[in-house]
């Protein structure tokens, strides 16, 4: 949809695409015999994509929140619509059914979408759906306005977030070790970056650095690569509703990937391939892997000792971590040291569920302390809640250091409906400098590439 402003993108949907079944309409078939019928749809499906997310939610929350309710005298009925599809395609159908007015009256959308639904008004704000009792949620208070973030368009509450993460630097401290690298490793600048690379260069298979670039990594190559470091060169992607274009900020984050890459201190194939992030995983887990930019997901679910897909048998004493350095101290965005970037889902409501009071503690219910431990399952992760988080986190001083130091300084990508057309765009402007394009000639092409996007040049800060 190039050139399409992204405000008419859900718009254009076709009717041709199924959309989720057994959803709440507004004349849903099982009320029939009287009570009160919600669904709740998120993609997961036991058994497949997001398993433990599936069975958590029919198995734990629905069951206790319907013994919750007819406690209260509330005959409800509860279904779970599961669905284990390709993100792209999950978010299709759940724009169809909204268009269509038959959604589910719960759902989880990913935290980029959140303006896109909003502006083609597919959703609407808490207030309005359930109106203004919805800020007394005592759980409101347990999760830091930062976080709330993610769940905020144009400054009003859609929903409540599911979860969040940061981003940081790991590194491989054996590795370390024989390069003569200290193993408590505190970078304070990108050339200190650039510099433990040269040296981890100079060991034989080893490929120094991977910070993801080009079109395959996708989102990836946006969240752990290029928005980092423009935050680290006091730049931003948006402000307001308006976007930067070619800056010097992005011309130095540029120039870091053409050290990185045609400096031989990175892979350049690896990020032309489809499976190249999992590749790159593999390679630090069996010491052919220097650093590594990715997300705490990368400590919880790739290189856990015993359920990690590339398991690590002595992740902690080999696995170090470090905050993301700005280009040098006192760079970063708002005058920082070091920042991170995160990221997040949403749960919101259907703004035609039929019962809207329901809809809303549903919605709570997900969002429970005891529910959230529930989905953890004596497992860590940072969470939304703060209360969650002083339980669950200390049996795991990383995700501590992420939740304590890496959020302190991170920030959220920007809840607009054009966001994920401008994402593809930078992605792009790394695989042309990776390929051997000038920074200051990518950086000029993303310029004009994001006047296609926007349809102009009225919403590009000069």
């Amino acid at each position: 949809m190039a050139g399409v402003p992204r405000r008419t993108a859900l718009a254009v949907l076709g009717a041709g695409a199924v959309g989720l079944t057994g959803c709440g309409t507004p004349l849903d078939p099982r009320e029939d015999a009287g009570g009160i019928a919600l669904t709740v749809a998120v993609n997961a499906i036991s058994g497949g994509k997001n398993s433990e997310e599936a069975e958590w939610i029919s198995e734990w929350v629905i069951p206790r929140f319907v013994r919750a309710q007819r406690a209260r005298g509330v005959d409800v009925r509860v279904d779970f619509a599961p669905s284990g599809l390709d993100d792209e395609q999950y978010k299709t159908k759940l724009a169809l059914d909204l268009k269509a007015r038959a959604a589910p009256d719960v759902m989880a959308l990913d935290g980029i979408w959140l303006g896109e639904f909003a502006e083609a008004e597919y959703i609407r704000p808490l207030r309005d759906v359930v109106g203004g009792d919805f800020a007394e949620w005592p759980g409101w208070r347990q999760i830091d306005r930062r976080v709330q973030a993610l769940a905020r368009f144009e400054g009003r509450l859609y929903g409540i977030p599911a979860g969040t993460d940061a981003r940081l630097l790991f590194y491989h401290k054996p590795l370390f070790r024989r390069a003569g690298l200290p193993e408590e490793w505190k970078p304070r600048s990108w050339a200190e970056i650039l510099d433990a690379a040269r040296r981890l260069k100079r060991l034989p298979g080893v490929v120094p650095l991977q910070i993801n670039a080009g079109t395959p990594m996708g989102e990836a190559t946006t969240m752990q690569g290029v928005l980092p470091l423009l935050t680290g060169a006091g730049g931003a992607v948006a402000k307001g509703d308006r976007w930067y274009g070619d800056t010097p900020a992005l011309r130095a984050v540029l120039d870091f990937y053409r050290r990185v890459y045609r400096g031989g201190l990175g892979d350049p194939k690896l990020q032309q391939e489809a499976k190249g992030r999992d590749k790159s995983f593999a390679a630090f887990a069996d010491g052919r892997l220097g650093i590594l930019a990715e997300g705490d997901y990368f400590w919880r679910d790739v290189v856990a000792p015993r359920t990690g897909t590339s398991p690590m048998p002595h992740r902690d004493r080999e696995v170090g971590y470090t905050l993301f350095p700005a280009r040098a101290p006192g760079e970063a965005l708002g005058g920082r040291d070091h920042v991170s970037l995160s990221g997040g889902g949403v749960h919101v409501l259907n703004p035609h569920t039929r019962h809207p009071q329901q809809a809303f503690e549903l919605l709570t219910a997900l969002h429970s302390a005891a529910a959230l431990r529930a989905q953890l399952d004596g497992t860590a992760k940072i969470t939304e809640r703060d209360d969650v988080n002083a339980a669950v986190l200390d049996r795991d001083p990383m995700l501590r250091f992420a939740a304590d130091d890496a959020m302190a300084v991170t920030v959220f990508r920007p809840p607009l409906a054009a966001y994920t057309e401008v994402s593809s765009a930078l992605q792009e402007a790394t695989a042309q400098v990776v390929s051997g394009t000038a920074p200051k000639r990518a950086a000029a092409a993303y310029g004009r590439r994001l006047q296609e996007v926007l349809g102009g040049s009225d919403r590009i800060v000069d």
